[in-house]
């Protein structure tokens, strides 16, 4: 129970670390249901994070993240003690999800919501061919590569940082549009586009060169086109320890460390 959020819920991932801490928090601070939590404290990695934000979509509950998995970006530190005064103390960061509209070769239309990013990519051996367009115009009638996405502020240092797309600040009202390994045009690195804009990606040669679209954890195969947008009725709440805010964070992760 904590001052400012009254109830805390936990959540785990699966593995021995985790459900060792879970365990030890439970005996000490209580478990309520989530329904009648005022924040979610969740035990785990990066994954196990975006599944509770997942999970929660919608509901305006604050997320605090400790890490018991291997990277932990998102996550604070793992500490048994002091977790009430933590959560008093925490900072917020707010992010809105994608939303995604997918329509495939059969007609048939699927929405889902990315935190980190909406990436499609191809399924067979030849490479995709794509058309994208920016809020109705098109501007690169022919992009050859492996596939493309497209990544918020807070999932900027994920998939997008390997693709070597740009890291963004969490609260730049930005979005980062990147290949994934171009082949045509070989030398167009992506671009940096407002976060208010509706990306629309069209697959050309959808059945001989076959693209699944997948927006965070949910993939849908065999896509001819897709729709991108910020969906800003939706607020996604994340605590984090002071000095340490995802803003902190994705700052020192572009100065390497």
């Amino acid at each position: 129970m904590t001052e400012r959020f009254g109830a805390i819920s936990f959540v785990a991932s699966e593995t021995p670390e985790a459900q060792a801490a879970l365990e030890k928090l439970v005996a000490r601070y209580g478990n309520a249901i989530p329904e009648d939590a005022g924040v979610i404290v969740a035990l785990g990695g990066d994954g196990l994070m975006l599944q509770t934000l997942h999970r929660f979509l919608g509901t305006g509950k604050p997320i605090y993240g400790m890490n018991r998995g291997s990277v932990g970006f998102l996550m604070n530190e793992f500490r048994e003690r002091g977790l009430s005064k933590r959560l008093e103390a925490a900072q917020r960061s707010v992010v809105h999800p994608l939303s995604m509209y997918a329509t495939d070769q059969n007609g048939g239309e699927v929405h889902a919501k990315a935190i980190n990013e909406v990436s499609l990519l191809r399924r067979s051996y030849q490479a995709a061919k794509l058309r994208l367009s920016i809020d109705g115009q098109v501007r690169l009638d022919e992009l050859i590569a492996d596939g493309v996405l497209l990544a918020t502020p807070a999932g900027s240092t994920a998939y997008n940082l390997s693709a070597n797309g740009p890291i963004l600040p969490l609260d730049a009202p930005l979005l980062a549009l990147t290949p994934i390994a171009a082949f045509r045009p070989r030398r167009w690195r992506g671009a940096l586009l407002p976060d208010q804009a509706k990306i629309t990606i069209e697959v050309l040669e959808s059945i001989k060169r076959p693209v699944s679209a997948t927006a965070d954890h949910i993939q849908i195969d065999n896509v001819v086109s897709v729709a991108i947008e910020i969906d800003r009725s939706i607020d996604l709440v994340m605590l984090h320890d002071p000095g340490h805010s995802l803003d902190e964070r994705i700052l020192r992760e572009q100065f390497g460390y």
